[in-house]
């Protein structure tokens, strides 16, 4: 392009760029704004104009069509059209048409309001008097917040604070000009703490054993206890084996308990979406074990961000069927919820385009997607092509680069390595304040998933995340810092009164039960738990101290018709059986049973269940179907055939089938009441034969021909090796009748409390109750059955009276006694002796009270 201006020329010259000119006629020009008349202060005038109107697009890390407004010389630049700006030519700036409306279809901004005549005056007088730049000022996008690792110094302890989180809160208080209460008594803090680290209340044995307590340190001591801390090693000689084993079992009640936690995080779920599709994988036996092992935060995430075979699952994602949004594809997704999880930063907006709520754009959603693609991720604009790519990176570039040309295989490692380093304090920082939010219900930083807000303690929050690294990313050394401080021993506030931006911190929050914490506290109250979880997939042995480990009465056998069907055998069905006596109707039973390639089981002539899935153990209850005396167990199990081998090679096609049954016989109807235990597996006691017989299923056929099973091996025979698939089943089934409520799929009950589905995921439940809650607590069938139960467990046990009956249900269900009004009304209600209809009615009135529900 010639331009014959000489002026013009000279301008292109000094700003060094391309000019686009406006294509104002006279006859537009004349219908401008009029420059402003005085000398215009960028800082003042132009400064807040390009904040409200143009950064969004155009600054902060963003540059619409190429432009940016960064700095002056970004300004200059210009974008895709050429320069926005002829410095002293107002009317011959492109800048100046857009935001003046020239042409109606191309007006800028966009989005929102338009500049009023007085601001599009000032940008013309601001054009030109030479386009002044004040160059302290700039919109580039700012270092992110929370994000440097940074170690306050704690200040000096005064008599009545020496817990850092006290130290550090005491110049708090008294800017605030409160003084902190006295701490809440000893059965609040136990009940409070116990459902807190557990899920569960306090049983009254064991809440009258700590108020007993006289040392100083008790509450130091409970929540190591519940947390199953370390004790000094030179103390640990002296521990009894029953205090041995009851830590061993807080791992796995704190393991449970902070299993739904996490799976709201990581969208676990045991099914749903995705699951017709092998979409969606869970991760259950992998988080399970982490939490039971205390597995640490770096390491947590880094096997979540660089998967293995038992942690993918969170990586992959769910698919979809049906169109599905190129915002929400499977690697798409991990993008957001590694983004979401881990560092508190919601790329949502950003999956789609530009977002207009943070400062995240297309690029960088793209950039971290693209790590976990096969092949270069196209850029979707609004579900639209752009033809480009992002080049990878994670959010942080500062942290470290990612290597295009590595193998997916490299880059996840990069990743993981990139997000775990040292340098990285958003990721310590995230962690810790989802802890103090869970503990004390409100964030140091809210909402937890905009870390980029203020927290409204900076040191806090900063000590909190250097002392987890400095503990090498224990996060239970993170709990036990709060869970010990006096900040939490607070009594609670009410909720109203931590809302809105003038927040003072005055102690925790009153909490609502989580539906689980509700399901298992009623569970509690009535001896009524879940009879099995939903998957094999939990390793409840998993953290155990060595020799604590509970092993079953009896070891299953892998068994077919010969020895040598680990290496191959036909392709055909066979027919086992296996009679087993039971001196009267088991109080429980259950059996896990695994075949390759598929089985279907009859019990007493009745089909239980079937199974095709040799890496998914198929549990089941079997209660309903066994009886007095003898039971008859028939199984038909089926060895596909395969592609014919190579010339020359063996045929390689194995069969077997395994089974345990956990059995408990009883003159009661629940399993703590269970005298003996009836289990049995397969073995070589069971019969087999290949013909199908007519009635072979059934109690009365008489399978006098049939040939005893052959052992083939135990549960971790080759070619199956299903140990860590097969052991942790049996363990899920002995849990039969005593399972929490993490552990299962939701029911309507734990839906209505607010149990989320984990399509996406959960950071937060909803605080608030609902109509649906209120209908499901009064009206519900899956509360009245479990209360009704319970009632009958209660009536059955023959209390010795309705008074000591009552006292007990307070104290498991409120953790005090009752005062002697309610022991009054309780004792009306229940009767004397003891109705059943009496006993249900207060476990209704019970469970409905504020005081059961709530967490003070």
């Amino acid at each position: 392009m010639q331009f014959n201006c000489p002026k013009l020329t000279a301008i292109l010259f000094v700003s060094g760029c391309t000019l686009a000119l406006a294509k104002m006629t006279p006859e537009q020009v004349l219908t401008l704004p009029p420059p402003a008349s005085h000398p215009v202060e960028f800082g003042k005038e132009i400064k807040p104009i390009f904040e409200a109107s143009c950064v969004k697009c155009h600054g902060r890390g963003k540059a619409k069509g190429s432009f940016s407004l960064e700095n002056r010389a970004a300004f200059l630049k210009g974008g895709d059209s050429g320069s926005a700006v002829v410095p002293g030519q107002s009317t011959n700036s492109y800048l100046i048409e857009l935001v003046a409306g020239i042409d109606p279809d191309n007006v800028m901004p966009q989005k929102g309001s338009k500049l009023t005549s007085i601001q599009v005056g000032l940008l013309r007088a601001w054009i030109d008097q030479g386009l002044l730049w004040d160059e302290s000022v700039t919109f580039a996008k700012p270092r992110p917040a929370n994000f440097t690792p940074r170690r306050p110094e704690l200040p000096a302890a005064r008599a009545a604070a020496s817990h850092p989180i006290d130290v550090l809160l005491q110049s708090y208080f008294e800017k605030q000009k409160t003084t902190p209460p006295e701490p809440v008594t000893d059965p609040v803090f136990a009940r409070r703490v116990y459902l807190d680290v557990l899920g569960l209340p306090p049983t009254p044995e064991e809440l009258e054993q700590f108020i007993a307590d006289p040392r100083p340190n008790k509450r130091e001591r409970l929540v190591r206890f519940l947390l199953a801390r370390p004790e000094d090693r030179s103390k640990v000689a002296y521990q009894s084996a029953a205090l041995v084993q009851r830590r061993a079992e807080n791992r796995h009640r704190y393991a449970q308990h902070w299993l739904a936690f996490w799976n709201d995080l990581l969208r676990n779920y045991y099914k749903g979406p995705g699951d017709i599709d092998a979409g969606r994988k869970p991760i259950t036996g992998w988080l399970y074990s982490a939490l039971a092992t205390n597995l640490s935060y770096d390491q947590f995430v880094a096997q979540l961000v660089n998967p293995n075979e038992y942690s993918e699952g969170f990586a992959r994602g769910i698919v979809w069927r049906g169109v599905v949004n190129a915002s929400q594809t499977p690697q798409m997704q991990v993008a957001q919820n590694i983004s979401q999880v881990f560092m508190g930063v919601n790329l949502k907006c950003a999956s789609c385009h530009d977002s207009f709520i943070n400062d995240w754009a297309l690029s960088d959603a793209y950039g971290l997607a693209g790590i976990y693609a096969d092949a270069p991720l196209e850029m979707f604009q609004c579900d639209k092509p752009t033809g480009k790519t992002a080049a990878l990176k994670f959010l942080y570039p500062e942290l470290g680069e990612i290597d295009p040309k590595a193998p997916k295989a490299e880059r996840l490692r990069q990743l993981a390595e990139i997000i775990t380093k040292r340098e990285n304090g958003r990721l310590t920082r995230t962690v810790v304040n989802r802890l103090w939010a869970r503990l004390m219900g409100r964030g140091l930083v809210e909402p937890v998933d905009e870390m980029e807000n203020p927290a409204w303690h900076p040191d806090l929050l900063d000590w909190l995340a250097e002392d987890l690294v400095d503990h090498d990313f224990d996060l239970k050394h993170t709990l036990e810092i709060i869970l010990t401080s006096r900040a939490y021993q607070l009594p609670t506030v009410k909720p109203n009164e931590e809302a809105g931006s003038s927040f003072v911190f005055g102690g925790p929050v009153v909490r609502r039960l989580s539906a689980e914490q509700f399901v298992d506290a009623v569970a509690a109250l009535t001896g009524v738990w879940h009879l099995l979880p939903a998957s094999t997939d939990f390793n409840l042995s998993a953290g155990q101290t060595p020799g604590t480990e509970s092993s079953p009465p009896v070891s299953p056998k892998w068994i077919w018709k010969n020895a040598d069907a680990s290496r191959t055998a036909e392709a055909e069905t066979i027919y086992l059986r296996k009679a087993v006596y039971f001196s009267d109707i088991p109080a429980a039973a259950a059996m896990v049973a695994a075949c390759d390639n598929s089985f279907t089981l009859y019990i007493n002539g009745k089909s239980v269940t079937s199974n095709s899935e040799l890496q998914k153990p198929k549990m089941v209850d079997i209660r309903s179907y066994l009886s007095q005396g003898t039971n008859v167990f028939a199984v038909a199990a089926a060895n596909a055939s395969v592609s014919k081998p190579e010339k020359g090679d063996p045929p390689d096609n194995p069969a077997g089938f395994w089974l345990y049954a956990y059995v408990r016989g009883s003159r009661g109807t629940t399993p703590e009441n269970a005298e003996s235990a009836w289990d049995f597996g397969s073995d070589h006691s069971w019969l087999w034969s290949a013909a199908k017989a007519d009635q072979w299923e059934k109690p009365e056929f008489a399978a006098t021909n049939w040939a005893a099973a052959v052992e083939i091996g135990e549960v971790d025979a080759a070619p199956w090796n299903l140990q860590q698939k097969l052991k942790p089943a049996m363990t899920c089934v002995a849990q039969y009748g005593h399972v929490r409520a993490s552990l299962v799929n939701a029911d309507p009950l734990l839906t209505a409390l607010g149990c989320p589905n984990r399509e996406q995921v959960t950071t937060s439940r909803p605080s608030a109750a609902t109509t649906l809650q209120g209908l499901e607590l009064t009206n519900g069938a899956t509360l009245a059955e479990q209360l009704k139960r319970g009632a009958e467990r209660w009536v059955k046990q023959q209390p010795s009276s309705g008074r000591d009956l009552a006292v007990r249900l307070y104290r498991q269900g409120l953790g005090r006694p009752p005062t002697a009004e309610e022991l009054r009304l309780a004792e009306e209600l229940i009767g004397s002796p003891v109705q059943q209809e009496g006993v249900e009615d207060f476990l209704w009135a019970m469970t409905m009270l504020p005081e059961f529900q709530l967490i003070y």
